[in-house]
């Protein structure tokens, strides 16, 4: 992760949110009044599943039974399967 403050990341925008997005990196902005992280919108999106995951009461707790289930036990999937 790399650390910035704001007059160090206006001169180098472009190639920094190019790492950022390129490489999944993280840059953190320092001023101040506090700091800022940019991340990448694939990091953020992966990240707010996470939060919404384990926010589900139970369901942490259903997906590792399910990885216990025996693969060759389970259909293959058809779209045009009618349930």
């Amino acid at each position: 992760m790399a650390t910035m403050n704001a007059s160090i990341l206006r001169k180098n925008l472009f190639g920094s949110l190019e790492n950022v997005v390129e490489y999944n990196d993280s840059i953190t902005v320092s001023t101040k009044k506090g700091n800022a992280v940019i991340i990448s919108e694939e990091e953020y999106n992966a990240m707010r599943e996470t939060i919404y995951i384990t926010s589900q009461k139970g369901l942490l707790k259903r997906i590792k039974e399910g990885e216990k289930e025996d693969i060759s036990s389970m259909k293959v999937y058809n779209p045009n399967e009618e349930w």
